[in-house]
């Protein structure tokens, strides 16, 4: 009886060793994962320092087999002989053993999906997703953009505004619009927002629109509207068209208003966007009329990793017509070289010998999670990718 009980104990000790094991080891491949995505973008970072190319490769499945086997053996051996013959002696033999045989497939992003997503200027709701989800602007601006192109109110081309320390004096007047940004968000007013509108096409009719053209115009989002009399009506459609940053609310602008905005906005490439801040709204005794270039993720990777080599950044006070803002750290992202392992928590990569570490501080760590964010959204689409390396244990 003892045996039995034994036995029952640990078969059903046994049975709770499977869900216990599998989780740990989801949480464990999950860690993995992240672990080496962090530690792509620092090695790309410390090969664009060495003036190498970058290079990616991202983990599209892992697929693991988990075994567990468990056995009992109840044995027992008659004495025949002896001092006490017929005496019964037990025994019991119980073991568990448990296999796991991970299956990992990477794809390196190469060939046309690099071009797309490494080298191709990232788009505007990139921006305005991050900004939307609570970054700081000042913060998302000096990672992402490449610069500021200056406008005339005719929306030609006046002068160019460098993000990039070698060129110190366009340099410090990004940083300055930057911070005057920071300060409008902290104190709520500025927008970035997509422009939605309505657009309208009159027509001439001597009726009104047949039933069945009424509904294939709403089944494509457009709706017939009658004007005046019974001859004039209006095909109309909701618009969303490109993002903007403004230091007034675009929804208190008329359709018209809206749609001639965002027609300006239209001129630039998708990789720009609008900024439009005007005299006689908060921050308007600094008007600033042209669009924020954005950068590809080879760029933005290039300027953390120069700005650690003679294109160092440096500290750039605000501007005068700027209230006080946010933090404002001399490096968009700090990264730290050193000959041994850091101590921390904080991100790091093994390169040569040396250790390329995230710095440990709020902004940096803030700043590699914006960096993270970016390199998820322009480069984990792997699902076309027909040949995978398939790495099995």
């Amino acid at each position: 009886m003892r045996i039995l009980v034994v036995s029952g104990i640990v078969l059903t000790l046994s049975g709770c060793l499977g869900p216990v094991s599998l989780h740990r080891a989801v949480i464990e491949y999950d860690r993995t994962v992240t672990r080496i995505e962090w530690e792509m973008l620092l090695l790309n970072i410390a090969r664009l320092r060495d003036g190498l190319p970058v290079h990616f490769t991202v983990t599209s499945s892992i697929a693991a087999t988990f075994n567990y086997q468990v056995s009992t053996a109840v044995a027992g051996s008659y004495n025949t002989g002896g001092s006490m013959p017929g005496f019964f002696v037990p025994s019991v033999s119980v073991g568990a053993t448990a296999a796991e045989n991970p299956t990992l497939s990477i794809v390196p992003i190469q060939g046309r999906e690099f071009t797309e997503r490494v080298l191709t200027p990232m788009a505007d709701a990139k921006f305005e997703f991050l900004v939307f989800q609570g970054r700081s602007i000042d913060m998302v601006m000096r990672l992402m953009a490449d610069g500021i192109e200056v406008q005339t109110p005719e929306g030609r081309f006046e002068r160019f505004i460098l993000n990039w320390p070698t060129h110190p004096r366009e340099y410090e007047e990004f940083r300055r619009i930057a911070l005057h940004l920071a300060w409008l968000t902290d104190n709520r007013n500025l927008f970035v927002s997509r422009l939605t509108f309505v657009e309208a096409t009159r027509a001439v009719l001597s009726a009104a629109p047949p039933a069945d053209e009424v509904r294939n115009a709403a089944e494509k989002n457009f709706r017939w509207r009658q004007v005046q009399g019974v001859e004039i009506y209006e095909l109309e459609r909701r618009v969303t068209g490109r993002v903007v940053i403004t230091n007034y609310d675009p929804r208190t602008l008329s359709d018209a208003e809206r749609a001639t905005l965002n027609a300006r906005a239209a001129n630039n490439p998708g990789n720009f966007v609008l900024i439009d801040i005007r005299p006689g709204h908060p921050g308007g005794d600094w008007p600033l009329l042209g669009a924020l270039k954005l950068r590809s993720l080879n760029r933005l990777l290039d300027f953390v990793a120069e700005s650690d080599l003679d294109a160092r950044e440096f500290n750039v006070t605000k501007d005068p017509r700027s209230g006080e803002s946010a933090p404002n750290p001399a490096r968009t992202l700090a990264i730290n070289v050193s000959e041994s392992a850091p101590a921390g928590d904080a991100p790091f990569a093994l390169y040569r010998g040396r250790y390329y570490t995230v710095a440990d501080t709020p902004w940096d760590r803030r700043a590699f999670t914006v960096l993270y964010n970016l390199f998820q959204m322009t480069v984990t689409d792997v699902s076309q990718v027909g040949l995978p390396i398939t790495i099995s244990k």
